[in-house]
């Protein structure tokens, strides 16, 4: 029930501090679209009906001539895909090669039309294959997904009801796809004059996957890291077939710090502009996932409380507008909190709620 990148929380940005071994140099945006045209690497950006705006996706001239993302199933999105292209000198039906970044739709809705009509590869990372073929039965267990985690952590029945059929309207948006290059984390994608090693960094979705240019010291990193708005840790059914569910934000902070140590001078996201200082915005994106950690455990100290009461707290009524994605923020750092054993789970009746746990890891007394 995520519908893409629709609701992405918005946070604003400030400058962190460069970490250990990252020496921080400020880029001139001049200097960092030289260098990304020297590359080979055009930008176009894809119209969405999402609040988040458009998608960013790459054309890289070279052989293969490559597209990494499509944007959504729109007829509107598909005219200005051709257009940016013509613009280039370029036309679809010259395409060789379809990258996917992620599972949201808004990057890869239109997929399947690119590819059939210039015959082009499509690679994607392998956990992904099996939900692009089956993309409506996929979108159909995602939705049930979401609405027993909803009913679980208190979202009334109405609500979970509404929301269903909201997330069903988004469903068009994207579009089944055949994938015939499976890609493996740590594989190398070889074209003519790059290498591009693929890197799967599971958080946002669970089949995030960056793609590193180590010679021009060039990421294209999709929704992993975004400049203007923090990339939601949404919570996801698992690809791999497995019961446990994903926990997004440990998983997401845990793919941060590995990007963190790549060396990368241009960061290429999914949405906005390029990111020149990856060390010091991923440090910032940390501590503010700490600091809301903080702020959730100081909610439950004074009684238990489910995760819908905790996102109305934070964010009032933006936890019944966008009720999955602040949804997906508590949950995240609950699963936070329950690791470090300083909170804990109580189901009753159906519905969890959360309560802070004393130094030895107890359930804290309280009047809830």
């Amino acid at each position: 029930m995520d519908g893409g990148d629709q609701g992405e929380a918005a946070e604003s940005t400030g400058h962190g501090l460069a970490g250990p071994g990252h020496e921080a140099r400020t880029i001139d945006p001049a200097e960092v679209w030289r260098r990304v045209s020297d590359a080979g690497i055009r930008l176009l950006r894809i119209p969405t009906p999402f609040a988040v705006g458009r998608v960013n996706t790459y054309l890289i001239e070279d052989e293969p001539l490559t597209l990494i993302d499509s944007g959504p199933n729109s007829g509107k999105a598909l005219d200005e895909l051709r257009r940016q292209l013509d613009a280039l000198g370029r036309r679809i039906e010259e395409l060789e090669l379809i990258v996917v970044s992620h599972q949201h739709i808004d990057h890869m809705g239109l997929v399947d039309i690119v590819a059939k009509r210039s015959g082009a590869e499509v690679a994607a990372i392998d956990i992904l294959a099996p939900f692009l073929a089956h993309y409506a039965d996929e979108a159909e267990r995602d939705d049930r997904f979401a609405a027993e985690l909803m009913r679980e952590h208190g979202i009334p029945e109405d609500m979970v009801t509404a929301l269903r059929s909201v997330s069903n309207t988004f469903r068009g948006w994207g579009s089944r796809a055949d994938v015939t290059r499976e890609l493996r984390d740590g594989e190398r994608i070889e074209l003519r004059d790059r290498r591009l090693e693929v890197q799967l960094r599971p958080g946002h979705s669970p089949s995030d996957t960056l793609f590193w240019d180590a010679e021009r010291r060039i990421l294209i990193g999709a929704d992993h890291l975004l400049g203007h708005i923090s990339s939601n840790p949404l919570l996801s059914r698992p690809l791999d077939g497995s019961a446990e569910r994903p926990k997004a934000l440990l998983n997401y902070m845990a793919s941060l710090r590995r990007t963190r140590e790549l060396p990368a001078e241009i960061v290429l996201p999914g949405h906005g502009e390029p990111l020149t200082n990856h060390v010091a915005l991923i440090d910032e994106r940390l501590a503010m996932h700490e600091r809301r950690a903080e702020r959730l455990l100081e909610l439950i100290s004074g009684e238990p409380m489910t995760a819908y009461q905790l996102a109305h707290q934070l964010w009032g009524n933006v936890a019944v507008t966008q009720a999955f994605l602040t949804l997906s923020e508590v949950i995240g750092h609950m699963d936070l909190l329950v690791e470090r054993g300083l909170a804990t789970e109580r189901r009753s009746n159906g519905t969890i709620r959360f309560c802070a746990t004393d130094k030895a890891g107890n359930p804290a007394r309280s009047g809830g």
